[in-house]
Order: C-alpha cells, then sequence, then structure tokens
C-alpha cells in the first residue's frame, strides 16, 4: 500500500504539472491567463512616462519570492530535525489515538520524502528569485514612451516580458511543491490517508486554477484590455 500510495503522489503531481504546462486546456488555467496579464503589464510600462509603480511590483515580487525561499530553507531544518530525534517523535505517536505502528526506517523513509519535496521548492523558489532580479534589470534597459515604435524598445519589452514570465513559471512550481507537501503529510498517518489528502489537495488546485473566481478575474481583465485597447492593444 505504501508503494501504491506514493505511486498516486507522484502521478498525481505529474498529471498536476501536465494539465498546467503542456495539455491543451493549459490556456484555459489561472496561471496562463497571469502569464498573458505579465506581457500585458510589461507592454503597457512601456507606454508610460513614470515607471515608478512597476518597479514597486517588482520589487514585492522578489520580496515574495525571497520569503518562500527563507521558508523552504526552514522546513528543510525542520526535517532534519526529525531524522535526529526519530525515536522521540515515534514514542509520541506510539500514544497517540488510532497510532499507526511505524518502525524507524519506516519513519525516515518518509522525513526523507518530504526533505526532497522541500528541497525542489527551494531550488524553484531560488531560480525565481533569480530571474526576477533578471527581470528587474531587463526593465531597465526599457527605452522611454518616445521611443516606443524602435525595434530596440519592442525587444527590450520583449525580453522583459519574457524573463517575468519565466520568474512566475519558476515560482508557481515552487508554490505547487508547498500545495502538495500538505497532501505528503497524509503519509504519517497511512497509505490509505496518504491517497485521500494527495487527492483533495489535487482536486483544490485543479479548482482555483480552473473554476475560481480568481480565474474568472483574471480573464474578465484580459478581455477588459482588448474593449479598451482595441486594435492598439500592446501584445
Amino acid at each position: 500500500m505504501d508503494v501504491i500510495a506514493i505511486s498516486w503522489f507522484a502521478a498525481a503531481w505529474i498529471l498536476y504539472a501536465y494539465l498546467l504546462d503542456h495539455s491543451k486546456i493549459a490556456e484555459k488555467s489561472l496561471s496562463a491567463a497571469m502569464d498573458k496579464q505579465r506581457v500585458l503589464w510589461m507592454k503597457t510600462m512601456m507606454l508610460r512616462e513614470l515607471r515608478i509603480v512597476d518597479t514597486s511590483i517588482m520589487a514585492g515580487l522578489q520580496q515574495g519570492t525571497a520569503f518562500f525561499a527563507s521558508t523552504s530553507i526552514f522546513a528543510i531544518g525542520g526535517t532534519f530535525a526529525l531524522l535526529n530525534g526519530a525515536e522521540e517523535v515515534l514514542a509520541v505517536f506510539s500514544h497517540l489515538p488510532y497510532a499507526i505502528e511505524m518502525t524507524r526506517a519506516e519513519w525516515e523513509t518518509k522525513i526523507l520524502g518530504m526533505l526532497l519535496v522541500y528541497a525542489y521548492a527551494f531550488f524553484k523558489f531560488g531560480w525565481a528569485y533569480r530571474l526576477f532580479n533578471y527581470a528587474s534589470m531587463l526593465v531597465g534597459t526599457v527605452p522611454a514612451k518616445e521611443h516606443a515604435e524602435t525595434d530596440y524598445a519592442k525587444t527590450s519589452v520583449e525580453s522583459a516580458a519574457e524573463m517575468t514570465v519565466l520568474a512566475g513559471i519558476h515560482f508557481n512550481r515552487g508554490l505547487r511543491a508547498f500545495f502538495f507537501a500538505m497532501g505528503f503529510l497524509g503519509w504519517f498517518l497511512g497509505p490509505e490517508v496518504f491517497m485521500i489528502s494527495t487527492t483533495l489537495v489535487l482536486l483544490v488546485l485543479l479548482r482555483r486554477q480552473f473554476f475560481s473566481a480568481s480565474r474568472a478575474a483574471a480573464f474578465r481583465s484580459l478581455q477588459a484590455s482588448e474593449s479598451f485597447y482595441g486594435s492598439e492593444r500592446p501584445d
């Protein structure tokens, strides 16, 4: 059952990643809508005289990414602490109601699995933070409004937009690891609970991406931009 449960966890993660990154319905997701908003943001920025608001947004994105990267480090440290205190934790588990019998080897295997999930999240958040730094520098290369029609301006905006989208993609993958880590916790209560918690996490994430109010708001904004700009929409 443990093998089946961890296989289902991996399959759920892969399925969600495929639906969000490679499937035909990926363009209908909240993440896809926000990627388009990032491109629209960069191209709208070029038409502004003052870009203080854009630099403030970029700084906020960097701070948020740095926070999650730091949180990943704390989570990794916590998993190492659980490895060192295996005997004490198992003793506590044995006195809990409906306690699941678990050997030290099983406990350490589960903790190492959790460690791998948080390590993956850290690398994603760390790389996203670096990409947001690169995007900030590319934003700084975008020329003034009066040069908006030049080839250099268009190339600068496209590069900044692409870098921002890539940073967002890696940030989202780090968050994905955090969300699935919540499902992973079910394994400590048994393989059946593990499969149920993983399924619940998958369903919640799918609902947020394809059926949530936030998705509807993002797509309404895109439709509004089409109406506002008309044929001059900066895309």
